[in-house]
């Protein structure tokens, strides 16, 4: 393989499980006293599932918000893009137009799965962890930004393994 040849896994941004914790506490630093609800604090957090269930786990804890629901939207077949539809939605007598409301993700890519739930509450106030350009104008708050080709590999999709050195044999 030419050096200027890369496998799709090889522009990759890896993320342990304690750079997820320390990116999260950092999002939730950013939304702490942002809710537009007296006082600043939000009355609740809507995790989007999967990948947003561990970084709201870590906001809610420290911004101390104890009604956290999920909203299960599928964007995704294996590594490949579908169109968005939601799966599960969390009770709208709470939730409401989302106004006080948190909406978490671990990144946006496209933004078709923000887009989406945006249309369902569009006061909430939506943060992810990550973010791709394409998607940047769909969030409110974020903590990193990513070029669009990059491939975030998440802890819970790795295991750790033996990796052979670059040049061969040890």
């Amino acid at each position: 393989m030419a050096p200027t040849e890369r496998l799709p896994h090889e522009k990759g941004f890896h993320v342990s499980w304690d750079q997820l914790h320390r990116d999260s506490r950092a999002l939730a630093w950013r939304l702490d006293g942002q809710s537009p609800l007296e006082g600043g604090a939000w009355k609740a957090i809507i995790a989007i599932t999967r990948g947003g269930m561990a970084p709201a786990m870590i906001i809610a804890r420290e911004l101390d918000v104890r009604t956290v629901d999920t909203i299960s939207v599928k964007s995704y077949d294996h590594q490949s893009q579908s169109a968005a539809k939601v799966l599960k939605a969390p009770d709208a007598g709470i939730i409401g137009d989302g106004t006080g409301v948190l909406v978490i993700d671990d990144l946006v890519d496209s933004g078709k799965t923000l887009e989406l739930v945006r249309e369902m509450y569009p006061q909430a106030h939506f943060a992810t962890v990550y973010a791709k350009p394409k998607g940047r104008p769909q969030v409110d708050t974020y903590v990193t930004e990513v070029s669009q080709d990059t491939w975030i590999f998440f802890p819970w999709d790795m295991a750790l393994q033996y990796v052979q050195p670059y040049r061969g044999k040890e």
